[in-house]
């Protein structure tokens, strides 16, 4: 006897199809992940190879258009218009006056903005317009007070600019006359005039590739009207090593292909040629007066001598070519060895890759005139200078500007490090100088202190060297004074202008020089506050005020930073912070231009010391309000960082009209950095 199915049987197949099919459903979700995958890796694999590939390319186009570059700048340089005196005056023009916020008159107050409020009896309406109107005269009177206090102040700004702009356009006035008393010279034939004319043609110009040497050591002989000079050329390293470069695949790597040996030699002899032919060509086309009837040109590289080890300057190529030889040669066709060695019966080593040395015919040292060299590589550091070492070359640069000078003793000196004496007539006299050897910006101080000297010492004029810089508040007192302050870079260059020797060693941004508020500098008053910043995260910042009035700085002296400590007023400083803060600003907010209406605080990423950070790292970050004593006196709470931000404003303090001041919560970022965001508020960037 048959029975009935209960089902259960089609149920457990059911639930097994249905098993079966999710099973298969997850195989195929997997072959499918698994070939994308591979399809993705496929894809990564060919663009990593697309891109190295196209970084190899790009590698070979640089090594040929660098073998471009070495095979023509000759016949580019010899296109260039020719250097003139002129090239190296200066045009009587300064900065025009610019009173930002005091050339806008102070609004007055008009009766109508003042209408009595209210009053339901005849009484009390009296009494409203009586209270209006006192309103009305007493803003009326604070604003007539601030228009005079507005009109004194243009009035001393333009006073100052006056003082600033005569003494811009002296400078220019005797720079341009040096350079007018050099072209007589070398109209007289004077030598040291010629050299120095000469070597600020070869100086000066841009027909050379940027990273060829430019020291040059010079001499005149005007009996036989020859310029003899050593000309620093560039070292074998100069020509690429490698022809080209290609991608290797299969070990992902770049390899080299390496320049043939010969054919490196022949295009470093080529270059040797080219340079002492565009040295030449510089020389003649630069003498209009006719000083020059030859030029005797010795061509060195400061190496290690194979013969005897010892560092010194290998002459390679050397030649002596007079005017008329050398006037028919068309440079931009020439073949540069052929026209050295055949054409103007010049030497060139055989084999210069290997420091061949050639003998010279004529040295500057041979002439018995003073030799004057510029650029060298291996000058001084003036940083490492001994002390004593640096006031003579301070000594001597005076007396290479044609004054007397002479280093003072070690004790008792007064103040004075050199002694100089201008024999100029009328504006010549007695000078002191004082001689800072620093690493920071030269404090105030120091300027305060060479004026008391100057007047103590009854001299004309006083002058401060220094190897780094100043900040606003010395330029603003040394304004007017007979003062005048040489900052590191303008040392250098005058240096260099004078036949002198010296450089400054490569360094990071000054440290600023901090001060309390109780410092040398314009007193606080006795409410000043201290703002404490704070936040998490290992990021460098420096946090930043500018003083505005609406979003605009008052003026960039009004921006402090790192490189300038403190307002001219000295109402704003940068502080060292105490702990738990990590950067501290003082400000007397009463004591804050009238002009001023916000008092702007931001930070920004510190590039020396994490160039690739952003603002991610800036979270929890608050500013604490202290007092003179440290106490806090509140709290303030600002916005976090975001990434690929490395600027941003914290927050502004904003004058009400009752003299109070409201703090407004910033957050606004910038991805250019502390540069974007001060050009927002008007400070001019260079």
């Amino acid at each position: 006897m048959s029975r009935r199915s209960t089902g259960l049987v089609g149920v457990w197949a059911e639930m097994q199809r249905q098993q079966q099919r999710q099973l298969e459903a997850e195989a195929r979700r997997r072959r499918q992940e698994e070939q994308q995958a591979r399809a993705y890796q496929r894809r990564a694999a060919q663009s990593h190879r697309e891109y190295r590939q196209a970084e190899a390319q790009r590698r070979t186009e640089e090594l040929d258009s660098q073998v471009v570059s070495l095979q023509s700048f000759l016949a580019a340089g010899s296109q260039a218009p020719a250097f003139t005196a002129a090239a190296l005056m200066r045009t009587e023009e300064v900065q025009p006056f610019s009173p930002g916020a005091l050339a806008y008159p102070v609004p007055m107050p008009r009766p109508d903005q003042y209408q009595a409020q209210g009053g339901w009896t005849a009484s009390r309406r009296a009494q409203a317009q009586a209270e209006a109107q006192a309103r009305f005269e007493r803003d009326w009177q604070a604003a007539q007070t601030a228009e005079t206090q507005r009109q004194q102040q243009l009035a001393a700004s333009q006073r100052e600019y006056e003082q600033w702009a005569g003494t811009q356009l002296a400078e220019v006035r005797r720079h341009n006359a040096g350079v007018r008393e050099v072209t007589e010279g070398v109209r007289r034939k004077d030598p040291e005039s010629v050299v120095e004319f000469f070597s600020a043609a070869l100086y000066s110009s841009t027909a050379w590739p940027e990273d060829f040497p430019r020291q040059v050591s010079a001499a005149y002989d005007s009996a036989a009207r020859q310029l003899v000079l050593d000309w620093e050329l560039p070292g074998y390293g100069v020509v690429p090593e490698a022809k080209s470069v290609r991608y290797v695949s299969s070990l992902d790597q770049d390899k080299e292909s390496p320049r043939p040996v010969g054919q490196r030699r022949a295009l470093y002899r080529e270059v040797v040629a080219q340079c002492v032919l565009l040295v030449l060509h510089e020389l003649f086309a630069a003498d209009a007066q006719g000083a020059l009837e030859s030029v005797a040109f010795n061509g060195f590289v400061d190496e290690h001598d194979p013969t005897t080890g010892r560092r010194g300057r290998i002459v390679l190529t050397t030649v002596m070519a007079s005017r008329s030889s050398f006037r028919d040669l068309h440079l931009a066709q020439v073949d540069a060895v052929s026209c050295l060695t055949d054409g103007l019966r010049g030497q060139l080593s055989a084999r210069p890759d290997q420091l061949t040395p050639v003998r010279p015919s004529r040295r500057p040292r041979d002439v018995g005139n003073r030799v004057v060299a510029h650029g060298s590589d291996e000058e001084p550091d003036l940083y490492d200078m001994d002390p004593i070492a640096f006031e003579n070359l301070v000594a001597d640069l005076f007396r290479a500007m044609g004054m007397q000078a002479v280093t003072t003793q070690r004790s008792n000196d007064g103040g004075v490090d050199v002694d100089a004496l201008d024999p100029t007539p009328i504006r010549g006299g007695k000078i002191v100088v004082q001689v800072k050897r620093y690493r920071n910006t030269v404090p105030p101080t120091a300027v305060r202190d060479l004026y008391g000297t100057v007047q103590d010492a009854g001299a004309n004029k006083g002058v401060l060297v220094t190897t780094s810089g100043f900040g606003p508040g010395s330029r603003t007192f040394a304004n007017g004074k007979p003062l005048e302050l040489i900052s590191g870079t303008e040392l250098v260059d005058l240096l260099h202008r004078h036949g002198l020797r010296g450089r400054l060693g490569e360094g990071s941004r000054p440290t600023t020089v901090q001060q309390t508020p109780t410092g040398p500098d314009t007193p606080l008053p006795a409410d000043y506050n201290i703002l404490g910043m704070s936040w998490t995260g290992s990021v460098a910042l420096d946090v930043c005020a500018l003083v505005c009035h609406g979003n605009r700085v008052l003026s960039d002296d009004h921006f402090v930073f790192f490189n300038n400590h403190q307002t001219p007023e000295g109402m704003v400083r940068a502080l060292p912070p105490t702990a738990p803060d990590k950067a501290a600003i003082c400000v007397a907010f009463d004591g804050l231009p009238e002009a001023a209406d916000r008092f702007v605080l931001v930070a920004a990423i510190d590039p020396e010391i994490n160039p690739d950070a952003d603002l991610s790292g800036f979270t929890d970050a608050s500013i604490r309000l202290l007092d003179p004593r440290m106490t806090e006196l509140g709290r303030l709470e600002v916005s976090d960082g975001r990434p690929r931000e490395t600027a941003l404003v914290l927050g502004s303090f904003r004058r009400r009209p009752n003299g109070d001041w409201d703090f407004v919560l910033g957050g606004k970022g910038y991805m250019g950095g502390l540069e974007e965001l001060v050009v927002d508020y008007g400070v001019e960037v260079e």
